[in-house]
C-alpha cells in the first residue's frame, strides 16, 4: 500500500539469526527456536532479507531483516573448515587493511597521483604486502629446497617426511642439484593452492551494478562515495597476478641463486641459467613498479590481467622453467664444488663423521632472509614517516637503505678503497646504528597534514597511533607472517632431526634469522603479558571509579543492589577501557614487537648465531629461549586456525574476536589480493539494491516503501553508512539512519580517518540532511556497551538506560538484564524514537533534535552519563 515505511535492520558481528533481529517471540516450551520461521523475501540463504510471517501488508510499518553473517560466521557445515583456513591468512588481512588506514586518501580516486603523499603511501603499503608474499614463499622454499632438498641427504632423514620421499637419498635424484628441483615443487604448489583459493573467491565478491549517479549529486566528499569502491574484482585479479608471479620468481631464485654463487655456470647451464636469472629479476622489478601504476591502483570492475601483467607472468614462468632446466641438466666438473657444500650422509647417527656438526644450510638462503627482513623494517619506517609527515620523510629510510650494505661491507672489511674497521667494531654495531637512526629521525618527525583539519579533534576522536596507522597494522601483519614462518620451519627441522646424535649442530640446521626469531618471540610474549597486566590495572581503576559514581548517584542501596551495581560498574569500565585505552595499548605492543624483530634482523645480518657452542649458563639460556620461542611460534598458526573454527561455531568466541575479523574483511582487497575476501563487496551492493528497489516501486505496488529506516547494529551500522554514501540523492531523501552499538567514532574514525574521521564522517550526515537542515540520523548508545559510543556527526544522540533497574520490577522475579551490546530495538528509548521517525517520514514533520543527554533519572537507580 502507499505510505508504508520499512525498517530494514542489519545485524552486527554476532550473526544474529533473522528471527531474533525481527523480535519474533520464542516457542512457549522455553527453547531458543521461534514459534514460526521467518520468510525469505529476497536474496538467498547466504545473504537474505527476511520478514516475520505475522507481517500485515496493511500495517504502516514493516520490519525486515538483512542477514549477511553467513559470509563471515557461516553455517556449521563443510565451509567452516575452508573459512577457518582463511584465518591463517590473517597476516595478509592486516596488511591489506593498512592501506585503508592511511590518514589522507582523496575523496575522489581520480585525484590521487603517485608522487603525492597518498600515492606514495599506497605504493609503499602495496610494496610491503608484496614483501609479505615473498616471506611466505621463502618459508616454503626454505622447507622444500633447503631443509628437504639440500640438507636431508640420507634415508634416516627422508623417512621422517610423510610420503615416498626416500628416493631423494639414492640414485639419480640424489646427485648434484636434482633434489633441489623436487624441493622447489613445494613452494610452487603452495602458491598454486593459494592462487586457486583466491581465484575461487572472486565469485564470493559478487559485483552488483550500482544505480547511475544522480546529476544533482555534489562532488565526492568521502572515498566511500566512489561508485567503483565496491567493484574490485578486476583489481584483485591484477594484483593476484603480480603476487603469484613474484612469489614464483622468488621461489625459483632460491635454488638458482645457490647454484650461481657456489660455482661458475658453464656450457648449457650458463646458456640457460643467466637468461633465467634475468627473467626472474625483471619480473620482480616490474611487479614492484606496477604497484604504483594505475594498472594496480584503479578499482575497475571486470578488467582482465592485461598486457602488463601478462608480460610479468610470462617472465616469471620463463625464469621458473629455466631454473628447473639448470637444476636437472647433467653435472659438469665444476659441480664437485657445489656437491661438497652439502652435509655428508649419516650425521644423524654419527656426529663424528667429517663435515658433521657444521652449518651446511643452502648457500645464499640466510643472506636472502636477513636482507629481506632489513628491507621490510626500513619499509615500515618509510610507511610510518610518509603517512604522518609527508614525502620528505622518505629521506632517512632511503639513506639507511644505501648505508646499510655499505656499512655491512665495511664492518666485515670487504669494502675496497677504505681503511679497515677498528678491531673492537662488530657488524651488529654498524647495522644497528643505521637502523636505529633511520627509525628515530623518521618516527619523531612532527606531523604535517596537507590541509588543516576542519575541527580540532579531541583525544577520543584523534587519529590512532599519531597518524602511523598503516605502519602499525602492516607491522602486525609482518610479525604474524614471521611467526608463522618460524614455527613451520622449526617444526619441520625438529622432525627431520629425529634421533640426532649428541654433539655439535644438528644435521638439519635452521637459518640464523630464523633462530633469532625464537628469543624475540619469547620477549614479545613477555611484553604482551606486561601490556595485558597494564590493561587489567586500567580496568580495575576504571571499575572502582564507575562504582563510586554509581554509589554517589544512587544514594542508599540494598546489599542486592550493591552487588548488582558492581556488575554494572564492570561493564561501564570495559566501555571506557575499550574506547579510551585499547588502541594505545595495541600501538605500544606493536612498537615493542617490531623493535624486537628489528633487533633480531640486525643480529642476523651480523651473522651472530644465538646457539653458541660454549656450555656456559648464558649460552644454555639463549638456546632455551630459541627452542621455546620457536615451539610457541609453531603453535601459533594452529591456535589461530582453531580460534577461527570456533568463531563459526561458538557465539561467545565469535563476539570476542568477531570485531577484529569483521573489521579486517570489511575492506576491499586493494593492497593484498591473497587476503580473505571482503564480505562488504557483496553486502553493500545488495543492501543498496534492495533499498533503492523498494523505494522505486510504483505507487500501486503493495511492496512499495514510501520511506526506509536503515537500522544498523554494530558492524551493520558501518555497512549501512557505506550504503548511504552510495545512494543517489533522489533516494537518500526518503531514508532515515538508525545506528546503535556503533564504532564509527572511537574505532573506525580513529583507525580509518580518511573514511570516518572528524572531517569525513559528516559526509554521511550531509547526505541525510533534509530541507530543515537536520540530519535524518539517530544514534543510540549505552555506557555498558564496550563497542558502542556517541557519534558527533549526528544531530540526534540518545543514551539508552542499561539495565533498566538494579532490582526486579513490574512483577518479574529476576533482575533486568544488562544488555550491553545487544537488545537495542527492545529498549523504550528506541521504540519512542522509532514512533517519532515513522510519523515524521510519513507525514513530513521533523522530530526535534535530541542532543546527548541522560535518561530521566530514577531516584532508586544510578543514572547513565555520557563518558
Amino acid at each position: 500500500m502507499a505510505g508504508r515505511l520499512i525498517e530494514l535492520r542489519v545485524h552486527g558481528v554476532s550473526n544474529t539469526p533473522p528471527a531474533d533481529i525481527l523480535g519474533m517471540p520464542p516457542a512457549p516450551d522455553g527453547s531458543s527456536e521461534p514459534m514460526a520461521r521467518p520468510w525469505l523475501v529476497a536474496g538467498d540463504a547466504t545473504t537474505g532479507f527476511y520478514r516475520s510471517p505475522a507481517d500485515n501488508p496493511n500495517d504502516p510499518v514493516a520490519v525486515e531483516a538483512y542477514s549477511w553473517g553467513q559470509l563471515t560466521s557461516g553455517a556449521r557445515a563443510a565451509k567452516d573448515v575452508e573459512r577457518a583456513l582463511w584465518t591463517l591468512l590473517l597476516p595478509f588481512t592486516l596488511a591489506n587493511v593498512a592501506l585503508h588506514a592511511s590518514p589522507e586518501i582523496p575523496a575522489d580516486p581520480r585525484q590521487e597521483r603517485w608522487a603525492s603523499r597518498p600515492g606514495i603511501t599506497a605504493w609503499l603499503v602495496r610494496l610491503f604486502c608484496l614483501s609479505l608474499t615473498v616471506t611466505f614463499v621463502l618459508a616454503a622454499a626454505g622447507l622444500g629446497v633447503d631443509l628437504i632438498g639440500w640438507q636431508c641427504v640420507d634415508r634416516a632423514c627422508l623417512k621422517q617426511i610423510p610420503g615416498p620421499w626416500e628416493f631423494l637419498g639414492t640414485g639419480w635424484w640424489s646427485e648434484s642439484t636434482h633434489p633441489l628441483a623436487v624441493g622447489l615443487l613445494l613452494p610452487l604448489t603452495l602458491l598454486a593452492v593459494v592462487g586457486l583459493l583466491t581465484w575461487r573467491t572472486y565469485q564470493y565478491e559478487a559485483e552488483m551494478p550500482a544505480a547511475p549517479a544522480d546529476p544533482a549529486d555534489r562532488p565526492l566528499d568521502n572515498p566511500l562515495q566512489d561508485p567503483t569502491f565496491w567493484c574490485g574484482e578486476g583489481q584483485v585479479r591484477r594484483l593476484a597476478a603480480l603476487h603469484l608471479a613474484t612469489g614464483a620468481a622468488v621461489a625459483a631464485a632460491v635454488p638458482l641463486g645457490a647454484v650461481i654463487i657456489s660455482e661458475p655456470l658453464v656450457g648449457a647451464r650458463a646458456a640457460v641459467g643467466w637468461p633465467a636469472a634475468a627473467a626472474l629479476g625483471a619480473s620482480v622489478v616490474l611487479a614492484a613498479a606496477a604497484l604504483g601504476h594505475p594498472y594496480a591502483t584503479r578499482r575497475s570492475g571486470d578488467t582482465p590481467v592485461g598486457r602488463y601483467g601478462t608480460v610479468i607472468v610470462c617472465l616469471a614462468l620463463l625464469g621458473v622453467v629455466g631454473t628447473f632446466l639448470v637444476l636437472l641438466l647433467p653435472d659438469v666438473p665444476a659441480g664437485s664444488r657445489l656437491a661438497g657444500l652439502r652435509p655428508p650422509p649419516g650425521c644423524a647417527t654419527d656426529a663424528t663423521i667429517a663435515g658433521c656438526g657444521q652449518d651446511r644450510s643452502l648457500p645464499g638462503y640466510e643472506a636472502l632472509i636477513a636482507w629481506l627482513s632489513s628491507f621490510q623494517v626500513l619499509l615500515l619506517i618509510a610507511v610510518a614517516g610518509v603517512a604522518r609527515t609527508g614525502r620528505w620523510a622518505l629521506c632517512p629510510p632511503i639513506m639507511a637503505a644505501l648505508a646499510l650494505p655499505l656499512g655491512h661491507l665495511w664492518a666485515t672489511d670487504r669494502l675496497p678503497g677504505t681503511t679497515p674497521p677498528p678491531s673492537y667494531l662488530r657488524t651488529w654495531m654498524v647495522t644497528g646504528v643505521v637502523v636505529a637512526l633511520a627509525a628515530a629521525v623518521t618516527l619523531l618527525l612532527p606531523r604535517h597534514p596537507t590541509r588543516p583539519p576542519e575541527r580540532p579533534p579531541d583525544r577520543r576522536t584523534a587519529m590512532a597511533w599519531g597518524g602511523r596507522g598503516p605502519a602499525v597494522l602492516a607491522g602486525l601483519g609482518w610479525l604474524l607472517t614471521v611467526s608463522y614462518s618460524v614455527g613451520v620451519l622449526y617444526w619441520a627441522a625438529n622432525r627431520l632431526n629425529h634421533g640426532t646424535a649428541p654433539g655439535g649442530l644438528p644435521p638439519v640446521t635452521l637459518p640464523v634469522p630464523v633462530l633469532w626469531a625464537g628469543p624475540a618471540f619469547v620477549v614479545a610474549l613477555l611484553v604482551a603479558a606486561g601490556v595485558a597486566g597494564r590493561a587489567w590495572l586500567l580496568f580495575a581503576g576504571l571499575r572502582r571509579r564507575c562504582l563510586a559514581e554509581l554509589f554517589h548517584q544512587a544514594g542508599e542501596l540494598s546489599a542486592h543492589e550493591r552487588r548488582r551495581a558492581r556488575d554494572v560498574a564492570s561493564f561501564r569500565a570495559l566501555h571506557r577501557l575499550v574506547g579510551g585505552h585499547a588502541l594505545r595499548l595495541v600501538g605500544r605492543l606493536t612498537t615493542a614487537a617490531v623493535g624486537l624483530a628489528a633487533a633480531g634482523t640486525v643480529a642476523a645480518l651480523a651473522g651472530l648465531r644465538p646457539q653458541p657452542r660454549s656450555p656456559d649458563a648464558w649460552a644454555m639460556a639463549v638456546k632455551a629461549a630459541v627452542d621455546v620461542g620457536a615451539s610457541l611460534a609453531g603453535l601459533l598458526p594452529v591456535l589461530i586456525a582453531g580460534v577461527g573454527l570456533l568463531v563459526y561455531r561458538n557465539d561467545s568466541v565469535r563476539r570476542a574476536v568477531g570485531v577484529i575479523w569483521d573489521v579486517g574483511t570489511f575492506w576491499p582487497r586493494s593492497a593484498h589480493p591473497l587476503a580473505p575476501p571482503s564480505y562488504a563487496e557483496r553486502a553493500v551492493p545488495q543492501l543498496q539494491t534492495r533499498t533503492t528497489g523498494l523505494l522505486a516501486l510504483p505507487e500501486q505496488d503493495p511492496r512499495r516503501a514510501e520511506a526506509i529506516v536503515l537500522s544498523g547494529h554494530s558492524q551493520g551500522a558501518v555497512i549501512s553508512a557505506a550504503v548511504i554514501l552510495q545512494l543517489p540523492s533522489r533516494w537518500r531523501r526518503r531514508v532515515w539512519f538508525f545506528s546503535y552499538g556503533c564504532q564509527l567514532t572511537r574505532l573506525y574514525g580513529r583507525v580509518f580517518p580518511a573514511y570516518f574521521g572528524p572531517d569525513r564522517l559528516p559526509a554521511v550526515a550531509a547526505t541525510l540532511t533534509g530541507p530543515s537542515d537536520q540530519p535524518r540520523w539517530t544514534n543510540f548508545w549505552r555506557e555498558t556497551d564496550p563497542l558502542g559510543w556517541p557519534v558527533g556527526a549526528g544531530e540526534r544522540q540518545i543514551p539508552v538506560r542499561d539495565p533498566e533497574a538494579l532490582h526486579p520490577r513490574d512483577g518479574e522475579v529476576r533482575d533486568p538484564p544488562i544488555r550491553s551490546h545487544g537488545g537495542y530495538p527492545e529498549s523504550p528509548e528506541y521504540q519512542l524514537e522509532r514512533s517519532a521517525v515513522v510519523a515524521a517520514m510519513l507525514t513530513g514533520a521533523v522530530p526535534v533534535p535530541r542532543r546527548p543527554s541522560t535518561p530521566t533519572p530514577d531516584p532508586t537507580e544510578p543514572t547513565p552519563t555520557p563518558p
